[in-house]
């Protein structure tokens, strides 16, 4: 028998224990914030990083207009005027970044706020954005690649959690053997940055893929170890070949200090309950 409709009950109980996504903060007080810390970024030349970091917090705070907007602040001289939009190549090279950031945050806080952040997004971008963006996936797992995306997933992992990387991958292992084998592959499938670097539109770099996970985990709150170990791998992200002047800035002490500091500041604005939580210590990983 098929179903096409669900029982009045069920429609009634599913609306309860809040299952909307919060409220849009204040847009003009959004605005302030964006705006603040966009001019601090671009003083330190790190602006890369700020709309990653920005994207990643309001994905994770799970207020997906707030997603539009940014995209509208980070591609226009007037937020609410779409005839002063920037050209087309930057507005494209945005709104791939935020869309590569969203990507990479559902392996920090999940499916369902990616799929709703996302959506906002490709409501938002303009049709000559959308024309532009990559159609055709460059992560499908076939007979030719899979040795090299898993290899990519091992290196990230040492790159991230050594010298504990042995130890806490049979740990995880230990509490479901093929748990750490689709985390192993999702780090090489999606966290690891693309091969061909920034000739892949929207390609993340290993600093701003740590970037991605300190974002999500500080705006989620209460999972302190998981956080702990992701600004670990933004700090060692220095020892990465070949790091821009930006990323190299981001993973140092100080910069990595800015990035933390920085989603705070934009949390206070969309999710100001989480205020300095105390949550227990939880599994690391």
């Amino acid at each position: 028998m098929t179903v096409k409709h669900l029982p009045p009950t069920i429609k009634q109980l599913l609306t309860l224990r809040s299952p909307h996504p919060r409220p849009t903060p204040s847009l003009p007080k959004l605005t302030a914030v964006l705006s603040s810390t966009f001019q601090d970024a671009k003083a330190k030349k790190a602006e890369r990083g700020w709309l990653t970091l920005a994207m990643c917090t309001l994905l994770t705070a799970n207020a997906p207009p707030t997603i539009g907007h940014l995209y509208r602040f980070a591609t226009r001289d007037d937020v609410e005027n779409a005839s002063t939009r920037r050209g087309l190549a930057e507005a494209l090279d945005k709104a791939a970044l935020m869309r590569e950031s969203a990507l990479k945050s559902c392996i920090f806080v999940g499916v369902p706020r990616t799929i709703l952040s996302l959506a906002n997004l490709h409501e938002t971008i303009e049709d000559d954005v959308r024309n532009g963006l990559r159609k055709t996936s460059v992560r499908t797992v076939n007979t030719e690649n899979v040795n090299e995306i898993v290899a990519r997933g091992e290196a990230l992992w040492a790159s991230i959690y050594e010298p504990h990387a042995v130890k806490l991958r049979n740990k995880l292992g230990s509490y479901h053997p093929d748990f750490i084998e689709f985390i192993i592959q999702a780090y090489g499938t999606v966290l690891s940055p693309l091969p061909g670097g920034d000739a892949v539109q929207g390609n993340l770099s290993r600093a701003l893929g740590s970037i991605v996970g300190t974002a999500c985990l500080r705006a989620e709150g209460n999972v302190d170890p998981q956080l702990t170990s992701h600004v670990f791998g933004l700090l060692k992200a220095r020892d990465v070949p070949g790091l821009s002047e930006e990323d190299y800035w981001l993973a140092s002490d100080e910069g990595t200090e800015w990035v933390v500091r920085t989603v705070d500041k934009i949390l206070d604005v969309v999710k100001p309950e989480l205020g300095e939580g105390d949550g227990a210590p939880q599994a690391k990983l």
